[in-house]
């Protein structure tokens, strides 16, 4: 049982990233378009993209603290790099928060952030991903 959920945690974590990846983009094209009916176009893009990630996103951490209920406390308190993981992933849930934020903004035709911004922000979820995968895989500490 532990491995279908294991499984079906990991499948919504890449269905939530490719979200979380591609979101940031739409907020780059929508944010260079002075042309209404586009805007509009991807205002309705980044909403319905935003329920799908955070459908995986509730996905992930529902099946994420299955794991840790069966596996039990005594498990977590002798894997630091669990630990770790889980700081990422609130750190991940807060960058959620801000993409969900910025959709909002966007669809009111808000002036929200900048290009060059957007842009920028568009690499925090890569690097997080980087380092939960090294922590869950590695294992370190």
């Amino acid at each position: 049982m532990y491995l279908w959920i294991q499984a079906f945690h990991v499948i919504s974590m890449v269905a939530w990233f490719a979200g979380l990846l591609y979101l940031p983009r739409l907020f780059v094209y929508h944010a260079e378009t002075t042309e209404p009916a586009a805007r509009r176009r991807f205002a309705g893009m980044e909403r319905r993209l935003s329920i799908g990630m955070s459908i995986a996103a509730v996905a992930t951490v529902v099946f994420g603290v299955w794991m840790l209920v069966m596996l039990g406390g005594g498990w977590l308190a002798n894997n630091g790099w669990m630990h770790a993981k889980l700081g990422l992933v609130v750190l991940v849930l807060g960058y959620h928060g801000w993409c969900q934020a910025q959709v909002k903004k966007l669809r009111e035709d808000r002036a929200a952030a900048s290009i060059g911004f957007y842009r920028a922000m568009r690499e925090i979820p890569v690097v997080l991903l980087v380092l939960i995968v090294i922590l869950a895989i590695a294992k370190p500490f």
